[in-house]
């Protein structure tokens, strides 16, 4: 299998299965004598794990991360970075009823087409397990960034319910167990998913990722676009489906000189009057916060009994059991955060190699 490595100077390759003995990666590209330790990493890999409350998968990974290499003395060394996670709590039996169907919404179809073979253990390859190791090789991009660079992520919609952008508050998103900013929002989202979960079905959500401090002038104007490859770092993400910069679709509703980000003089500063662009202009950071959102689909393992086909080409019906989140969209905010950390990273590294 192919296309397992993402970036250009800072790069990672992840390997391993959701039902496999464990999953890990390999961080390339890091500069050496960054402070780094096994504590910076899980500080991200705990807001990711599973399990932390009954609105996600009940599945018990404690998502303990070890380093492997690239380490010495408590600094990097400029080696690859290797990082193993343990998987603890694999029950592989929930699929045996339906390895040989092909679940609506999810891979299974176009790996057997592809591969002629596949993992139905939870996905295997494609399963969302995988993506703790995004969010360990997004913990050591930050480190890459540097403090002065801030990336938080929030949940701003679920299903029809939007939260009010009024009441947005950082401290928050820590607070309540669906990462969002409105607290007020919290109370809507519980019956939403207790009303969801009950049917037997699952919803999808809108995650809004905010990275501030970054300096103007990462990215280039043709083919490495900072927002394009932001873009395809979000997308990438198992049941992304649609992925906005700044105003994204809305700003086709607005007029020319409602879009333009208008600047005036601020000091010795350029200072910008809006920002439509999520802080990007073609394709180069302006300095400006970057604001990227996603949007997330529903979780296609649900109870609800669905119509399909299976591998002998006979028409079935499957209902997935097992330990399902009803709405994976929630824990994809620390999988964004880490995403637009390895793009920043990546993209701080080319500028400097290029101009210094």
């Amino acid at each position: 299998m192919s296309a397992n490595t993402f970036g250009h100077l800072f790069r990672f390759t992840t390997f391993g299965e959701s039902h496999g003995p464990a999953i890990g990666c390999v961080v390339d590209g890091t500069p050496p004598g960054i402070p780094l330790s096994e504590a910076d990493i899980q500080v991200h890999m705990n807001k990711r794990r599973p399990g932390q409350s009954k609105y996600t998968t009940q599945r018990k990974e404690s998502d303990t991360v070890k380093i492997l290499s690239g380490v010495f003395e408590g600094v990097t060394t400029g080696a690859p970075i290797g990082l193993l996670v343990e998987n603890e709590d694999t029950r592989s039996k929930d699929y045996d009823d339906i390895k040989d169907s092909f679940r609506p919404g999810h891979a299974d179809f176009t790996y057997q087409s592809k591969y002629g073979i596949r993992d139905y253990r939870g996905g295997g390859r494609s399963s969302a397990r995988e993506t703790a190791m995004r969010v360990a090789a997004g913990a050591i991009a930050r480190k890459v960034l540097g403090d002065a660079v801030v990336i938080r992520g929030a949940l701003v919609k679920m299903g029809d319910i939007a939260i009010n952008r009024g009441n947005w508050d950082w401290d928050e998103v820590d607070n309540n167990p669906f990462f969002t900013p409105d607290a007020e929002s919290v109370a809507k989202f519980e019956t939403l998913l207790d009303k969801t979960r009950k049917n037997g079905s699952s919803i999808g959500a809108i995650i809004e990722v905010i990275a501030s401090g970054v300096p103007a002038g990462l990215g280039a104007p043709i083919y490495a676009k900072l927002d394009a490859d932001l873009a395809g770092a979000l997308m990438g993400i198992p049941a992304v489906k649609g992925v906005e910069i700044g105003a994204g679709f809305e700003a086709a509703l607005l007029s020319g000189e409602e879009n333009a980000d208008e600047m005036r003089m601020q000091g010795k500063d350029v200072a910008f009057l809006s920002n439509n662009a999520g802080g990007i202009l073609g394709g180069i950071s302006t300095g400006q916060d970057i604001v990227a959102s996603f949007a997330v689909k529903p979780t296609s393992s649900i109870l609800k009994t669905k119509r399909t086909v299976d591998s002998k080409g006979q028409n079935v019906e499957i209902s997935t059991k097992g330990r399902h989140d009803p709405c994976v969209g929630i824990r994809a905010v620390p999988i964004g955060e880490a995403m637009v950390a390895c793009v920043l990273a990546d993209h701080l590294l080319r500028h400097r190699a290029q101009c210094g």
